[in-house]
């Protein structure tokens, strides 16, 4: 019992820290629990993938399909605040040009926007928002459940990326200083846990095998590509860096699920 109430305890920590939803004082904080927290970051984006969805699913009844995806879409960052999307612009700005390493992080932490985070943010945005019309056109069951695990199962990305990757910032003035550090195997493991278990649910709900392999072949190359990157350009990640991740992974799972789905004639 007092394991499940401790994971209950992660789990809400890292709902606090990605989103706007509140916790019951009784969780606490501590550097070592938002570090361990790490395990359930898909779990967050299982949240904010059911929210979104439901706010698709709500106004799809009202609005044509373009309108409801802006709101789903406007709804999940809302919830989130943009964090991830604003590590997406930040990382875009420094590795963007042909700058030096110490550059490319000093632009990072700059909050201003530059023209290669607006143009990465258009893009992938732009981009996320006709994957999941041309889903809406298979069906709404279809896009719904892509969405939703879309939004989990990238999350499991930055996991990864914090596995095999050191910190390249400088650790003492990080954001979060406990993402500063290297994820344990079992964290890794319990993230991966939450892929397999909501893709075994998906498949279960009529998401369809071929869709599902599609998705998930393109978030390992987007993981494999951006672990490349990471450590070419910057010797490892930042906070920015894994938020980027996390995005082109959302976008590069919808577009895989989107293209085995056509070509399955899943309907």
């Amino acid at each position: 019992m007092k394991r499940l109430v401790h994971e209950l305890r992660l789990y809400l920590i890292a709902l606090q820290f990605f989103t706007r939803v509140p916790v019951p004082a009784w969780v606490g904080y501590t550097p070592e629990w938002m570090h361990a927290s790490a395990r359930h970051y898909p779990g967050v984006g299982l949240l904010v993938g059911l929210c979104g969805a439901a706010v698709l699913a709500l106004a799809a009844s009202i609005w044509p399909a373009p309108v409801a995806l802006g709101l789903s879409m406007a709804a999940t960052v809302w919830l989130t605040g943009g964090f991830h999307e604003d590590g997406l612009a930040d990382t875009c700005d420094g590795l963007g040009g042909a700058v030096t390493r110490e550059r490319a992080l000093t632009i990072m932490k700059d909050s201003r926007l530059g023209s290669y985070g607006a143009l990465g943010l258009v893009l992938v945005l732009g981009l996320k928002a006709a994957a999941l019309h041309g889903l809406i056109g298979l069906s709404l069951t279809q896009v719904l459940l892509a969405s939703v695990w879309a939004h989990a199962a990238s999350r499991a990305v930055p996991v990864l990326l914090l596995a095999c990757l050191r910190y390249a910032g400088d650790a003492e003035h990080a954001k979060a200083k406990p993402m500063a550090q290297q994820v344990s195997r079992a964290g890794l493991l319990t993230a991966l846990a939450w892929v397999v278990a909501l893709s075994l649910l998906a498949g279960w709900m009529g998401a369809g095998w071929p869709a599902l392999a599609g998705a998930l072949a393109a978030l390992l190359l987007v993981a494999a590509v951006c672990r490349r990157w990471y450590r070419r350009r910057l010797g490892g990640y930042t906070g920015d860096t894994l938020g980027a991740a996390q995005q082109l992974s959302e976008l590069g799972a919808l577009l895989g699920w989107l293209a085995l789905a056509r070509l399955a004639g899943q309907t």
